[in-house]
């Protein structure tokens, strides 16, 4: 019934807005991109529909999907949309405070998701927290008949991203089954994992180097911590999308649980992300400092010094981990 209404209320929207997360990731570009283009496709066939889609800048690897150059970062003036439509985010206060204002004043709000710590924020939610990735959710609500190649790379590209090439937990044999079938629409497969999860320029592997360098260990090998300051992501000039693959590449050192990364955003102000193999849900320890995300991958912003914020979220993990270590 919700995904029924959505498209009731989509035929007869004149205005259509949509939104991902701030910082977006391969999931919330891949599904912004994918529903803004199917819309685009099918429902716009003549160009009488205004359909804008608002995120911060893309990363530059994906800027091969289409489209991706008509996303916008500012609206002027402010519009009230028939439908909104916020993508990839857990609540509200995850998209851009001028995406707010659209959400608030728009008639009808939808939120599309696959995490856990949903709030359930807009008038139709639809979320489910087994599927893989957005972009998942998102494919089972779309015709797949109408589905085009450009349409379908937008959606692999968030599937990939989020199960970290068909690795983590959360891929399953439906997973792999919508993926078979965007490959069958013309997908480059290779190029899009290549280009996008693995390809690094030289200066993100002198910080990934860096970042590997100075980690340390704690509680018996049980958690690695990594913390990048702001000075040094000013002097190689690097911001948060050329730090995204750091926190994996922690998370598969040989016996550890837990690995943290901490981004510093401004004085005693960190950016959490945390990546858990299977015994500790970090999106309790995030949500419990305002954050949220996956029971294997979750993430928060923190305050005061480095090593209070590394005490606090070590403590929550011991806590977890039934004091093993």
């Amino acid at each position: 019934m919700k995904n029924e209404l959505v498209w009731e209320k989509i035929k007869m929207a004149s205005s259509i807005g949509i939104a991902g997360h701030i910082n977006p990731d391969g999931d919330c570009v891949g599904s912004c991109l994918a529903l803004y283009n199917y819309l685009q496709e099918n429902f716009n066939e003549d160009g009488k529909k205004q359909i804008d889609v608002y995120l911060e800048s893309c990363p530059k690897e994906f800027l091969f999907l289409k489209n991706a150059t008509a996303l916008k970062q500012t609206c002027a003036p402010l519009i009230h949309y028939d439908i909104f439509i916020v993508l990839d985010s857990g609540s509200i206060d995850r998209i851009e405070k001028q995406a707010q204002e659209l959400f608030y004043t728009a008639i009808t709000t939808v939120t599309i998701d696959h995490h856990i710590s949903n709030t359930s924020f807009a008038k139709v939610n639809i979320v489910d927290p087994k599927a893989s990735s957005t972009c998942e959710v998102l494919y089972g609500l779309l015709d797949s008949k109408k589905i085009s190649k450009e349409v379908a790379e937008c959606i692999y590209l968030g599937i990939v991203h989020d199960t970290g090439v068909f690795k983590h937990s959360c891929t399953t044999e439906q997973t792999m089954i919508i993926a078979g079938h965007l490959l069958t629409l013309g997908v480059n497969s290779a190029k899009i994992i290549d280009e996008t999860f693995y390809q690094k320029t030289y200066v993100q592997n002198q910080v990934l180097g860096r970042c590997l360098l100075e980690s340390i260990l704690v509680m018996n090998g049980k958690i690695i911590v990594s913390t990048i300051s702001k000075r040094i992501q000013e002097f190689y000039k690097v911001g948060a999308e050329d730090l995204s693959g750091v926190i994996d590449q922690l998370r598969v050192t040989q016996g550890v649980e837990v690995a943290i990364f901490l981004r510093e955003e401004n004085v005693q102000e960190y950016k959490v992300s945390m990546r858990s193999n299977g015994v500790v849900d970090v999106s309790k320890i995030a949500m419990f400092f305002g954050g949220g995300g996956h029971i294997k991958a979750a993430g928060c912003t923190m305050y005061g010094s480095v090593y209070d914020v590394i005490n606090n979220l070590t403590a929550g993990i011991e806590h977890q981990l039934g004091k093993e270590v």
